[in-house]
């Protein structure tokens, strides 16, 4: 598979393969977190799919013990200190290069590797997490209250493993994501975006991938805490960031399309929420039962992640 494979749909998979960073040793964070209520039958998935070859519909789930979360993702200032303390190295920048999106380029940047099919993804050199967007873009994408993006899953776990917590499961994630009002499309209930009344989180208002409009203040990503909180006191679980989790991608279908994809996906893991790049008209996946799935040691300027305390 080549390295720049688009399988994955809402972000490009690096694929490189190679051994993933060591977890560093358990270090000193502090992080806020909100307590999430115990759920003898979590709702995962939906009984209204809209992308059925996800897998979104309704599936079997656990039993879940309460547990603890943090209130919005992973942000720069918390990835800053934990880089410090452990010199963790990101995959981003062991590999040399990251995804940009095509309008976020630096113009000294003037060619780009476009991803075949999903030609507004370029490969740039030099992108991380500290450059987002490529090399010299720290001064204005760089943000310490806005989620850290450019991080692959390896990296979130090592984070996760620092702090003394770990990537949330799916039907964690979901349930937290829900703030109690059970099988509904989005955090504050049914009320759906658009592009120009309804902005209750970060995502793309106009024609993707020419034009963003930007009617809900932000072009790119927002502050980790923006937008009102569900009724767990969670932020932003829809729009913003693709959020890592813990499990693998997997779907259970008859149709060989969908079975063809999932051999390419293999070890490919579960990232939910969607993104500030989401559109209706092409991801329509600003959803809490929706999902997608990504190579862990992929990259993008759209994924973060949050992280869980057992109880």
């Amino acid at each position: 598979m080549d390295e720049t494979d688009r399988t994955g749909c809402c972000a490009p998979a690096r694929n490189g393969g190679g051994a993933p960073p060591p977890l560093p040793q358990r270090g000193r964070a502090e992080l806020a977190t909100v307590a999430i209520p115990a759920a003898a039958r979590p709702v995962l998935g939906t009984a209204v799919p809209r992308i059925a070859d996800d897998g979104e519909g309704l599936r079997r789930a656990a039993a879940l013990r309460a547990f603890r979360i943090t209130p919005g993702a992973i942000t720069n200032a918390d990835f800053a200190a934990f880089v410090a303390e452990s010199g963790y190295v990101t995959e981003a920048e062991r590999f040399g290069w990251s995804f940009v999106f095509w309008s976020d380029v630096p113009e000294h940047i003037p060619v780009s590797q476009g991803v075949a099919g999903i030609e507004w993804w370029r490969r740039i050199d030099g992108a991380t997490w500290r450059d987002i967007n490529g090399p010299g873009t720290a001064e204005t994408a760089w943000h310490p209250d806005h989620p850290v993006v450019q991080v692959s899953w390896n990296d979130a776990a090592a984070f996760a493993a620092w702090a003394g917590g770990r990537l949330p499961g799916e039907t964690e994630w979901e349930h937290a994501a829900r703030g109690g009002l059970g099988d509904v499309p989005y955090p504050w209930g049914t009320a759906e975006p658009d592009d120009t009344a309804t902005l209750p989180c970060n995502i793309w208002q106009g024609r993707f991938p020419q034009v963003n409009t930007a009617a809900d203040g932000y072009r790119a990503t927002a502050p980790a805490l923006s937008f009102a909180p569900n009724g767990y006191g969670l932020f932003n679980c829809v729009g913003n960031v693709w959020e890592w989790t813990a499990d693998a991608y997997r779907i259970r279908s008859l149709k060989t399309a969908v079975k063809a994809r999932l051999r390419a996906m293999a070890g490919y893991r579960v990232a939910k929420g969607g993104s500030f790049l989401c559109h209706r008209s092409y991801c329509w996946r600003y959803r809490i039962a929706a999902r997608s799935g990504n190579s862990p040691d992929s990259a993008t300027p759209h994924m973060g992640f949050r992280v869980v305390f057992d109880v």
